[in-house]
C-alpha cells in the first residue's frame, strides 16, 4: 500500500475516526477532571493531541515521498532543539554537516539504500572530524564533535528508522501503530507512577518512572498491540507482541536517556511545542530506540515465516 491511496483504504479511515472519537471522550472526560492533580497532565496531553492528531493523519496520507520528508524535517528541528539546549546551536559547522547528513539519511531510506544508510555514523564521524582541521582549532572541539555525533544518532540515524518502515508495505498503519503504543505506554506509565509507584530504580535521574508503572505500562501497552493488531501488514502474535514490548520498553529507555541529558544539563525544557506537553524532543524521544529495534525486530520475523 502507498501513501497516496491512504484516504481510500477503509482501514485508514476506520483508524483516523476511531482514534479520534477516543481523543473526543476521553478529552470529554479529562476535563471535568483536569483540576485534579493526578488528571491535570492527562488533560494537557490531550489538548495538544487535538491540534497533532489530524494534522499527522494528513501529511501521513500524502503522496510519497512527503511523508518522510515530513518524518526528515521533525528529526532536523528535534536535533536543532538539541543544540539549542546543550549551548552549541551557534557552531554553524557542525550543525549545518548534521542537518545535511540528516537529509542523505531521509534519501537512502526513500531509496531503501539500507547498507549505505548502516555506516553512515562512520561517515558522518569522518566527516566532523575534519572540522577541527578545516578550522585549525582545537578548543572544545571533542565536546563539539561528542554533542554532533549524540545528535545525528539519536534524532537523524535512530529516529529515521521510522521512515524504514514507512516504505514497507502498509509502512504508514504501522508507523501511526507503533506510535500509538508508544504514547499510550509513556501515558499509562506515568498515570501508574502518580498513582500507586513506590520502587524509584532512577531517582536519581527522575521520579517519574516506577517499577510499578513500567510494569502496568508494558500489560497494557501489549493488551492494546493486540486490540490494534489489524493495523499490521501481519497479525501474527509474534508481530504485535514484539510492538507492544518495544513500544512499552524502549520507550521509557529513549525517556530516561533525555532525562540523563536534562538532569546534566539542568534544564527542564527548551521550550513549548505543542499546547502544554514541552518541547519536541519529549514528543520524539520514545521513537529514538523503539524505531530502529522494531524495524529490525520486523524484518527479522518476516524473514523467519518466509524461511518455515
Amino acid at each position: 500500500m502507498t501513501p497516496e491511496t491512504l484516504w481510500t483504504q477503509p482501514l485508514y479511515r476506520e483508524v483516523v475516526f476511531t482514534i479520534m472519537a477516543f481523543l473526543l471522550a476521553l478529552g470529554t472526560l479529562l476535563f471535568f477532571l483536569r483540576k485534579r492533580p493526578h488528571f491535570a497532565a492527562g488533560w494537557a496531553s490531550i489538548k495538544s493531541w487535538f491540534f497533532i492528531a489530524p494534522f499527522l493523519f494528513i501529511v501521513l496520507a500524502l503522496p510519497s515521498p512527503w511523508p518522510l520528508v515530513f518524518l526528515v524535517v521533525v528529526g532536523i528541528f528535534s536535533a536543532k532543539t538539541f543544540f539549542q539546549m546543550v549551548g552549541m546551536y551557534h557552531r554553524n559547522w557542525f550543525v549545518w554537516t548534521t542537518y545535511t547528513f540528516m537529509i542523505a539519511l531521509g534519501y537512502l531510506a526513500f531509496h531503501q539504500e539500507t547498507r549505505l544508510y548502516n555506516i553512515m555514523p562512520m561517515l558522518f564521524l569522518a566527516a566532523i572530524s575534519l572540522i577541527p582541521l578545516l578550522r585549525n582549532s582545537a578548543t572544545h572541539m571533542i565536546q563539539y564533535m561528542a554533542l554532533a555525533l549524540m545528535a545525528f544518532i539519536f534524532w537523524g540515524w535512530s529516529l529515521l528508522h521510522m521512515g524504514h518502515l514507512l516504505m514497507l508495505e502498509q509502512g504508514a498503519f504501522i508507523v501511526i501503530y507503533l506510535y500509538m503504543l508508544s504514547e499510550f505506554s509513556e501515558n499509562v506509565s506515568l498515570g501508574a507512577s502518580r498513582l500507586f509507584g513506590r520502587i524509584k530504580p532512577f531517582s536519581n535521574i527522575t521520579s517519574r518512572v516506577t517499577i510499578e508503572g513500567v510494569l502496568a505500562s508494558v500489560v497494557l501497552t501489549v493488551t492494546l498491540a493486540w486490540g490494534m493488531r489489524h493495523m499490521l501488514p501481519d497479525r501474527s502474535e509474534q508481530f504485535w507482541i514484539a510492538a507492544g514490548l518495544s513500544a512499552a520498553l524502549f520507550g521509557r529507555l529513549g525517556d530516561l536517556t533525555l532525562s540523563v541529558i536534562r538532569r546534566d544539563l539542568g534544564i527542564k525544557n527548551t521550550g513549548v511545542f505543542i499546547i502544554g506537553r514541552g518541547d519536541i524532543l519529549s514528543r520524539v524521544d520514545k521513537l529514538m530506540f523503539v524505531g530502529p529495534i522494531y524495524y529490525y525486530v520486523y524484518l527479522f520475523l518476516q524473514q523467519t515465516r518466509i524461511s518455515f
